[in-house]
């Protein structure tokens, strides 16, 4: 099978891997979707991101979909054939905050494509992949695998709205409108938001905003004073979803947050120094979040019946074979938001 390997930065190769046959409770997925998310970004331009960095050849990807094409002993509630998302977390359900029921922080948690442990965890850039029954997700027949795709993404904005608090009739500010950020102003819409206000430095990324439901999108670049009004008399906005990582917007959001408000940190960065007498004047409430766990499902269940409009997210779709051209396009954020991998 083809998969897509990453071996040093800027060292990326198509590369064909044996297969394997399903076992015990495990089903063969012929993948047919993946996008290329901003950690396979990081794995891709700088051989990792902070200390964690590519030591040996991994596979990319784990935002994935496809078809069931073998069942292995014991497998049940599946067909060959089925259209499915695959959840690409695997918690070891043994240690301590698996049974206190935060599957997201096992201390064995086995991520596809991750390089956090060695040896590394290959991910699901691949024609086949082996995953347990439970991380498949069946989705209707008719739905596209692209779609499909998404459920990861979506599942990681979804933990984070739910610790926000109810969002109908907030006011909301989404800083950073990458995929994760669209996402967080797609959901904060259905949600119930009266007013969503995003913010970025590149305008492609503000024109899609703006289509999946942002009031106003504000490029900050060009206009570097328009969250000044935002900060009058205390604050504007009831919650803040920080999507970009970027210590300066998040700098931002504590003052355009009123007083009693929240934000929510979506965007991975680096260590941020923070004025603690704003937080504590304005009693603001700062929450993590971190990957997901439920959330995949109903993700993959929202986008099935069409309660979010994601086809303005996809950028584009390139066969395998031009992946390193698919990765290239996924770094200009001015001509894409999401590229995704076809496969088989």
């Amino acid at each position: 099978m083809k998969a897509v390997v990453i071996h040093a930065a800027r060292d990326l190769r198509v590369e064909d891997r044996p297969a394997r046959a399903p076992g015990e409770g495990e089903v063969e997925v012929a993948i047919k979707a993946g996008g290329i998310c901003g950690s396979d970004l990081h794995y891709y331009t700088n051989g990792g991101f902070g200390a964690i960095r590519v030591v040996d050849p991994m596979v990319l990807g784990h935002e994935v979909a496809g078809e069931v094409r073998a069942l292995g002993p014991g497998v049940s509630g599946l067909s060959v054939g089925d259209r499915m998302a695959v959840n690409p977390s695997l918690p070891c359900r043994e240690c301590a905050f698996c049974l206190r029921g935060q599957p997201n922080h096992c201390l064995d948690m086995r991520f596809y494509g991750s390089a956090m442990r060695r040896p590394h965890v290959d991910g699901a850039f691949c024609e086949s992949l082996v995953a347990k029954a439970s991380q498949c997700v069946v989705v209707p027949a008719g739905m596209p695998f692209g779609h499909a795709a998404f459920a990861e993404p979506l599942a990681v904005v979804l933990n984070g709205v739910q610790k926000a608090g109810p969002l109908v009739g907030r006011r909301v500010h989404v800083a950073g409108c990458g995929p994760i950020g669209a996402l967080a102003v797609l959901v904060a819409r259905a949600a119930g938001a009266a007013e969503i206000v995003a913010t970025d430095m590149v305008e492609g990324a503000l024109t899609i905003v703006r289509q999946v439901g942002a009031d106003r999108a504000l490029n900050i670049v060009e206009e570097p004073d328009a969250m000044t009004a935002y900060a009058a008399n205390k604050g504007h906005f009831d919650v803040m979803f920080e999507a970009s990582g970027n210590g300066a917007a998040l700098r931002t959001g504590l003052d355009v947050v009123r007083p009693g408000g929240t934000i929510v940190q979506l965007g991975l960065g680096g260590d941020v120094t923070v004025p603690q007498n704003v937080i504590v004047a304005k009693e603001l409430t700062i929450r993590g979040t971190f990957r997901f766990h439920d959330e995949f499902a109903v993700a993959a269940q929202m986008i099935a019946q069409g309660k979010l409009d994601i086809a303005p997210l996809l950028t584009e779709t390139l066969p395998v074979e031009r992946a390193e051209e698919a990765f290239t396009l996924a770094t200009d954020r001015n001509r894409a938001m999401k590229v995704q991998l076809a496969f088989g």
